[in-house]
């Protein structure tokens, strides 16, 4: 199932950058036809590329504000996940591995499932631990 979604996600992000490289495009060649007549072909062909080398340098900053942000939130996640001993809760840094790296988590997902497959003294290892009740003081 999570497999399933991860790869309808990839697909349709795939689909999403295909359309818009298709419509950045035909923005271009449209801005090429209408400054054609004024500036001449190659002056055209100078608009246009700088208008592309404009667009790229606005996916860049946005791009890196963005890290800025995520590294900053990460930094902050990682000082309130430290513990009064000074080490990271392993609950916590597991969360954030799965929340910074899902497809990651999703391919250890399913390793962790085949090997507890092929090993079924693990599965009845962690069903028992899950059933058996703790003895009360």
């Amino acid at each position: 199932m999570i497999v399933e979604r991860t790869l309808a996600a990839l697909a349709t992000a795939a689909a999403v950058v295909a359309a818009v490289s298709v419509a950045i495009v035909a923005a271009f060649f449209a801005v090429f036809a209408l400054v054609e007549p004024f500036v001449g072909k190659a002056g055209a062909g100078a608009v246009v590329a700088g208008a592309a080398a404009l667009l790229a340098a606005i996916i860049a900053v946005v791009a890196a504000r963005k890290m800025e942000g995520d590294k900053r939130r990460h930094q902050e996640a990682q000082a309130a996940s430290l513990g009064a001993g000074g080490h990271a809760d392993l609950a916590n840094v597991i969360l954030n591995v799965i929340k910074d790296r899902p497809l990651l988590s999703a391919g250890a997902a399913v390793a962790v499932g085949v090997y507890a497959l092929r090993n079924p003294a693990l599965i009845s290892a962690v069903v028992r631990g899950f059933m058996d009740g703790r003895s009360k003081p």
